[in-house]
């Protein structure tokens, strides 16, 4: 199976070594998706993007016993951060997102997200790709054989480069050089749509460039 779709309530799926289970937590229409990483001993949590409703999203984490660190934004399109105001001061974590896209937010973030950047949640760990191309402060996020894709990446495209935020060249750059560096074996996560895997986009790269060519 090339790729799979989500379903609500659906059971957690644990990363390649345990390092984290992962829950799909769903943000409203168009299959968008938040994704809810969990240390399975001790319920320490990050929180991928913040779409949607966020009484919805507490309540999955309540429903969870997750006690969130922290939540990382994969860019600032207002997609992204609908229920961010509401979590942000329930939950009372911080928000990272990365300098070029922190003005598009409605509130000031707590950190910023950095090209290498390491995340730690207690035993589990996220690596911080700086990806532009779809928003200048894109970032995609790496953990235990799992990408967290955000806009930069779907299954069967990469995403949309509209101007003045967008810039195909550097999409295809980010794609090409760091993503495309990935094991085939990765599975991909977006933030709309289904999960895939990097082996099943490699071979369309070179389609991809050269239909913007």
């Amino acid at each position: 199976m090339l790729f799979r779709r989500y379903s609500r309530g659906e059971r957690a799926q644990t990363s390649s070594r345990g390092m984290f289970e992962r829950h799909v937590v769903p943000g409203g229409p168009d299959e968008s998706h938040n994704y809810l990483l969990v240390c399975p001993q001790t319920r320490s949590a990050v929180l991928i993007d913040a779409a949607g409703d966020a009484a919805a999203i507490l309540r999955e984490i309540q429903r969870l016993r997750a006690r969130v660190r922290m939540i990382l934004l994969t860019h600032g399109h207002p997609d992204r951060w609908e229920a961010l105001g509401r979590l942000r001061d329930t939950l009372g974590v911080p928000v990272g997102i990365h300098l070029e896209d922190a003005e598009m937010l409605p509130l000031t973030p707590n950190f910023a997200l950095s090209h290498n950047q390491r995340i730690a949640f207690d035993a589990a760990e996220l690596h911080v790709f700086h990806t532009p191309g779809h928003t200048p402060g894109s970032v995609c996020l790496f953990g235990d054989g799992n990408l967290f894709s955000g806009d930069v990446l779907h299954a069967g495209a990469p995403g949309e480069t509209t101007p003045p935020l967008g810039n195909f060249a550097l999409m295809m750059r980010s794609l090409r050089q760091e993503l495309f560096t990935l094991p085939n074996t990765t599975s991909v996560y977006p933030a709309h749509g289904n999960s895939t895997t990097i082996g099943v986009e490699r071979p369309s790269l070179e389609t991809w460039e050269m239909g913007r060519a």
